[in-house]
């Protein structure tokens, strides 16, 4: 499969997505679908997690749960950093949102609001850099935004009672865990599918390949 390098990103070791940057194939396509509905299986499952044991440990300052809410970000990570076309991060985490609130969550339909929020964050990311930079840095800076918008929907919709000093409070501790969980730990999944082999028709990848070649 042929790809399209610039010059500074291919001294960086970056692959750009292959021909026009709006071109999606038909297995870009298939891939965001596949990684929306596993991430969509793994936020369920983690929704189990959080209303239980971590709910349980009946933090006394509950903006500390925020640490706690990145997991739900690594969707729109890992879409980006694999697909790298224009849309693929908010694809990602819309679907994952989806495919969770159809299993059956607390929160219902609005988890689509959540996912939407979220996938634009991780999405700004990756337009920041006109989807020409792929690496650990934008990776965890899609964490961090994907964390704000998020935080302005639940902070009307789930936390109306808390003071504003919670709500405060609530913000960085949410970029921190996106940051961590979703941004090192997409970008290390990413990481590990390439190396796997399970990435090679797409940049990740390829770069994989190309460093083999070397």
């Amino acid at each position: 499969m042929s790809t399209t390098t610039t010059p500074a990103a291919e001294r960086a070791r970056t692959v750009l997505a292959t021909g026009q940057l709006m071109g999606w194939r038909t297995v870009d396509l298939l891939t965001i679908a596949f990684l929306g509905v596993a991430f969509g299986v793994a936020y369920w499952g983690y929704g189990l997690l959080y209303n239980g044991p971590i709910s349980a440990l009946g933090l006394a300052f509950q903006p500390l749960f925020g640490l706690f809410v990145g997991f739900w970000f690594i969707a729109g990570v890992v879409g980006g950093l694999v697909v790298r076309r224009p849309g693929a991060a908010l694809a990602c985490e819309l679907i994952a949102a989806i495919v969770s609130a159809l299993f059956g969550n607390q929160w219902g339909v609005t988890t689509v609001v959540s996912g939407l929020a979220q996938g634009l964050g991780a999405e700004l990311a990756f337009a920041i850099f006109a989807y020409k930079a792929f690496g650990p840095a934008v990776a965890v800076l899609a964490g961090a935004l994907s964390a704000p918008l998020e935080w302005v929907y639940e902070a009307y919709a789930y936390f109306a009672d808390w003071t504003w000093a919670w709500k405060l409070a609530y913000l960085p501790l949410m970029v921190v865990s996106g940051i961590v969980i979703a941004g090192v730990g997409g970008w290390l999944l990413t990481r590990a599918l390439a190396q796997a082999g399970a990435l090679n028709p797409f940049p990740p990848g390829q770069e994989v390949l190309e460093r083999k070649a070397v």
